[in-house]
């Protein structure tokens, strides 16, 4: 799989098959590589790797500080997120491109439909997060892992992130844990910085990632500004809760909710769900 260097973080992605060009964005954060991420229940049984690159041009990447992606610690933001995405579009020479996002990549749509709308021909948003709990389990985990590294110092973080890699599954391994225990080089600069610094630099993320509970991504004035058309497919979970998809319905001026629940959810109606909402011929017809 190819590794680009986009703008000094080392990013592994893939691209696939021919036609209009769509970006995937995956649905779960920080710890899940491009090669396991598609089989979670976020997904019910749906295929991307295998279905869109029929008739898309399919980019697939581990985003930053994720799978086998590098990083960097700094204060993460969606729009640093939404950053690298660009970056990697600028990279591969593409001009814009479908956003396909699930679970947490919808957050990351909609900070590139926020910054960087004529990088957008429409966002995909399956699955948006959001909700109480979700912004009570992201804070939770930042502060478990604050309090891990104010106890057992740097040099235990990038133990503790070699043994797991998980960051969302075991917090005290921090956000860095998957280039934690895949770059040598970066754990070594890793354990000579700052520690004050550096808790400083996980209370500015978790307090940029998780301060609302509207689905991250833009801000409410942003979504009503974002022009670019948007076709929402609803979760029904504690950290999906269908009433995030009805916000950004409410929202989006150019939004269009898809009546299906998780129920009627499958493998075939999510792939005529992406096509219909793209307008790309190609997705086989629907079981009567």
């Amino acid at each position: 799989m190819p590794i680009a260097d986009i703008e000094g973080i080392k990013t592994r992605y893939q691209v696939m098959g021919e036609g209009p060009p769509l970006l995937l964005l995956p649905p779960m954060g920080f710890d899940v590589s491009v090669a396991h991420r598609w089989f979670n229940r976020v997904w019910k049984g749906f295929k991307p790797l295998d279905v869109l690159p029929r008739n898309f041009r399919l980019i697939a990447y581990d985003r930053r500080e994720c799978g086998e992606s590098g990083g960097r610690v700094e204060p993460l933001s969606w729009p640093i997120f939404a950053h690298h995405a660009k970056a990697l579009l600028d990279h591969l020479e593409i001009e814009n491109a479908f956003l396909l996002g699930g679970c947490i990549g919808c957050s990351v749509a909609l900070a590139l439909g926020a910054h960087f709308p004529e990088r957008c021909r429409a966002l995909l948003l399956h699955w948006p997060v959001g909700g109480f709990r979700w912004l009570n389990e992201g804070c939770s985990n930042f502060d478990r892992h604050i309090a891990f590294a104010r106890e057992h110092g740097l040099s235990g973080v990038a133990e503790r992130a070699k043994q797991s890699r998980l960051f969302w599954s075991e917090p005290e391994a921090g956000p860095w844990a998957s280039v934690l225990a895949s770059d040598t080089a970066f754990a070594e600069s890793f354990v000579r910085q700052d520690l004050d610094r550096y808790l400083e630099v996980l209370a500015q993320s978790r307090d940029n990632l998780f301060n609302d509970t509207m689905p991250p991504g833009a801000t409410g004035e942003q979504l009503m500004a974002m022009n670019v058309p948007a076709f929402i497919m609803p979760g029904d979970d504690v950290l999906h809760l269908t009433s995030c998809a009805y916000a950004l319905r409410e929202l989006m001026p150019q939004a269009k909710l898809s009546p299906l629940m998780p129920p009627q959810q499958n493998a075939a109606t999510i792939e005529h769900w992406i096509y219909e909402s793209t307008a790309v011929r190609g997705a086989p017809a629907l079981a009567a």
